[in-house]
């Protein structure tokens, strides 16, 4: 049996009425559908992101390595991978490109030869005002149509969906 068909069968067993069945299969119809909601609404906000972050010459997730850096001073590989929820493989090529641009420098940890640290280059610090303004610029851009409690709503469910901690945020 289609899992399809058996979500429906499940569904009107457990709550018997017409009604019930019709509110399963709208929340089945892709436009109901959070994954695709999410990956509308990510698009939308990635695409700003990437036309605003342009005159840095910097990509979102670019932003995110720098604002890392700019919070904590210097990390690890592996600290930014974690912070960022981004697998290390993902962070290592991102990195390539930030070092060949010149925005960060890899230098190994004075206490432990083993250890590399990821910090900004002079260029890659002195774009830190400028680009924090514009993130700010945008995020209020994004929510301007939403009341407080609405943006406090969203916010603290993306967070819950994500999982990540407000001390992480």
């Amino acid at each position: 049996m289609l899992p399809e068909i058996w979500a429906v069968r499940t569904a009107a067993a457990v709550f018997g009425g017409r009604k019930e069945r019709e509110k399963v299969i709208d929340e089945m119809e892709l436009q109901n559908c959070i994954n695709y909601l999410l990956t509308v609404a990510q698009h939308e906000v990635f695409q700003a992101f990437s036309n605003k972050l342009a005159q840095f010459n910097i990509t979102p997730g670019q932003y995110g390595v720098l604002g890392c850096l700019w919070e904590n001073g210097s990390c690890t590989p592996k600290e930014i991978a974690q912070i960022l929820h981004l697998e290390n493989s993902t962070i290592s090529g991102v990195l390539d490109r930030m070092q060949k641009r010149g925005l960060i420098d890899r230098v190994v940890d004075p206490n432990d030869r083993r250890s590399v640290q990821v910090v900004t280059t002079v260029e890659g610090s002195a774009m830190k005002d400028d680009v924090l303004r514009l993130i700010g610029e945008l995020n209020e851009e994004i929510l301007g149509g939403f009341a407080p409690e609405q943006r406090s709503v969203l916010i603290q469910g993306l967070r819950q969906i994500g999982r990540v901690t407000e001390d992480e945020a």
